[in-house]
């Protein structure tokens, strides 16, 4: 197989789909096909008929400006993306989309394109190895045993999530992973000297990792590399890869012109008759037919022994085989419920408290459940009693301890997730979740069931000052489209937020928490909190006024209905743990739930905004905070902007005239 000749035809590929586009990345396809064509053709473990197979190697083109690379490998290879497909790159409604898209286009491993999530996510990808290794390997049954592959560039490198996740996975030791640096010297703006001059070598040396320095278009050197880092079984491999961006093409090459822009027609016929291929749009040797046969049928015959493998392992080890069956399944016990902790009506607990004994029940019945924190454990109440930590000696414990590293830690969470076989959960402060948020759209957009726990949720963090009250956090989740945002109002709605959290299975939940204590609350027989919100204190008499509140600000809506009632007042609340959920419920139940023909004042101490929309074309007014806090003791902040029930009452009152 002439893999140099394919390399060519990738190239070819490449530079046509931007042109007919008129939109894309040529420069990173043209000076990484070398290395594609060897993942793809020679090294990778995987099967193009079944890209969801269990073991297969995993590919992550961090760096996903370049698609036009992969979807290239991907058609030559077998996989499902026809041909047509590749003439259609960026178009709507095609296969090829802009930037790699999970679940869009077959063999695609992660949604890359914000810079330094794919590497990211390849940690997670290579942590579940371990773990899944751990837990299921048997002598003589090797049943996990995948590489990590990623191709970054140096945008990648100067982002900081992937110095967080690479320093993770130094620490870690994951010598499965083996990512290759697209060194090219070139950005948008020009060469990396305008801004990026730090030694990449030396920095992923001091994260513990075995660096390479390698032409990255010499494929005798690119294939002795990767047999040398897969030697490296203790530190996970940086390969250097000298290269150039845009390379063939005659007048861009090593130029930002070659970045973000297709080369032009005239330049494209001069690559190809440099690089010896035909003058033909989206040319596709016979000799490049043939290789994909050769992988077809190589992926085949791995599947197939791995197949084998796994039915005897079964028979040989049921309690394994129902193991394995509970963590790549997305079905909960039926009676799970029955395992949580009970709380009494009166009763006073911190929902951070509370979510800590829930999780800890949690993690008896749901074996696949694991997580961390981003250093705030202790705070977060996020350990998981009588199980081990995840560390580089032993991979078979359930707790992670991801140092300051949030960004890090809420793309590696992805990683985990897309592997399969864990449920998955990160925890940090909630005003910190503006560090993890890039990774928790991505989150969203990929449908996967990340759980993100975030505590001290607003001004009642007190002495800390306004840097540690968050008050736009809350607010600002919600916006995110797919995001299912849990503000539990006592000890059982905390329950309910993790359990309705663990039944999404096609998004993240984020569950936000109280520092401090909140009453157990006395609810009617009929409340339902899985449809986002309910009524949890019926109005006495004619309805004058409906209070709608979450989280802490339910029982001070509590307090407040009191004190109208002595006026008169016929007065409902309504607890809202889910505003998402409750939206997406039908009108009838919405309108039963909050009636819109009387006044509603909906309250939050934080950044209002979203609450307008409770029910539409109704009176509503609220309640909000859209100012930073202060430093003091909770209560007194609070009072001090008047979350405190006589001022909430006579807020109330202005409804009414």
């Amino acid at each position: 197989m002439n893999l140099t000749h394919i390399a060519n035809v990738i190239r070819g590929l490449s530079a046509d789909g931007v042109q007919k586009a008129n939109s894309g990345h040529p420069g990173l396809p043209l000076g990484c096909a070398d290395i594609g064509t060897v993942l793809y053709f020679d090294t990778l473990k995987h099967n193009p008929a079944d890209p969801t197979w269990v073991n297969r190697d995993r590919f992550v083109l961090s760096a996903g400006h370049g698609s036009m690379l992969l979807y290239s490998l991907l058609h030559l290879t077998g996989y499902n993306l026809p041909f047509d497909e590749l003439k259609k790159f960026r178009q709507t409604g095609s296969l090829t989309p802009g930037h790699p898209e999970l679940g869009h286009t077959a063999g695609v491993e992660t949604t890359t394109g914000p810079l330094g999530q794919g590497i990211g996510n390849a940690v997670g990808m290579a942590i579940a190895e371990r773990m899944l290794a751990s837990r299921f390997n048997q002598p003589d049954f090797p049943l996990i045993d995948y590489y990590t592959y990623v191709l970054a560039g140096d945008g990648d490198m100067m982002e900081g999530v992937s110095s967080e996740a690479s320093s993770f996975a130094g620490h870690l030791k994951l010598g499965k992973l083996i990512t290759f640096y697209d060194s090219n010297g070139i950005t948008i703006e020009g060469t990396t000297e305008l801004a990026f001059t730090e030694s990449v070598k030396d920095r992923y040396l001091a994260y513990g990792w075995h660096v390479q320095e390698i032409d990255g278009h010499d494929i005798p050197q690119i294939q002795e590399a990767i047999r040398n880092a897969k030697q490296e079984t203790t530190r996970p491999s940086l390969i250097v890869a000298k290269t150039q961006i845009g390379k063939g093409a005659p007048s861009k090459v090593n130029t930002a012109a070659a970045h973000g822009a297709p080369l032009g027609q005239s330049e494209i016929d001069a690559m190809k008759e440099a690089l010896g291929l035909p003058k033909v749009d989206f040319y596709v040797s016979e000799e490049a037919t043939q290789a994909r046969t050769g992988v077809i049928a190589k992926g085949k015959q791995e599947q197939d022994a791995w197949d084998a493998m796994f039915a005897t392992w079964s028979s040989r080890y049921p309690e394994l085989a129902q193991l394995w069956e509970i963590g790549f399944s997305s079905e909960l016990p039926a009676d799970i419920a029955h395992s949580l902790p009970e709380f009494k009506v009166g009763d006073k607990f911190a929902t951070r408290q509370v979510s800590g004994k829930v999780l800890n029940a949690l993690a008896k019945a749901l074996p696949h459940l694991v997580g961390g924190s981003a250093d705030l454990a202790p705070s977060n109440n996020t350990h998981l009693e009588g199980y081990s930590n995840i560390q580089s000696s032993d991979f078979s414990g359930r707790n992670f301890n991801f140092g300051v590293r949030e960004h890090g830690m809420a793309a590696i969470l992805n990683g985990l997730s897309l592997s399969g076989g864990f449920r998955v959960f990160g925890a940090t402060f909630l005003v910190f979740s503006d560090y993890l948020r890039p990774s928790v759209r991505l989150s969203a957009l990929m449908n996967l069931p990340v759980i993100y726990v975030l505590t001290h949720d607003s001004i009642y963090v007190g002495e800390d000052g306004p840097t540690h009250q968050p008050i736009e956090h809350t607010e600002a989740l919600r916006l995110i489209p797919n995001v299912n945002v849990y503000r539990p109002a006592d000890a059982q709605e905390t329950a309910d937020a993790w359990l309705l959290a663990l039944k999404r299975t096609d998004g993240p939940s984020a569950l936000i928490l109280t520092r401090q204590n909140l009453p157990v609350m006395e609810k009617p027989a009929e409340a339902d909190s899985s449809k986002g919100g309910y009524v949890i204190y019926p109005e006495k008499g004619d309805l004058s006024l409906t209070l709608v509140a979450a989280g802490s600000e339910v029982s001070l809506a509590l307090d407040t209905a009191k004190i109208l009632e002595q006026e008169g007042l016929g007065v409902r609340v309504v607890s809202v743990l889910c505003r998402e959920e409750f939206l997406n419920q039908d009108s009838s139940y919405r309108n039963a739930v909050i009636p819109p023909a009387t006044p509603i004042l909906a309250m939050e101490v934080g950044v209002g905004s979203g609450w307008y929309g409770i029910s539409p074309g109704a009176n509503v007014r609220v309640f909000s905070l859209d100012q930073f806090g202060r430093s003091g003791p909770g209560e007194e902040i609070a009072e001090y902007f008047g979350f405190v029930a006589d001022k909430v009452a006579i807020e109330a009152k202005k409804l009414l005239g």
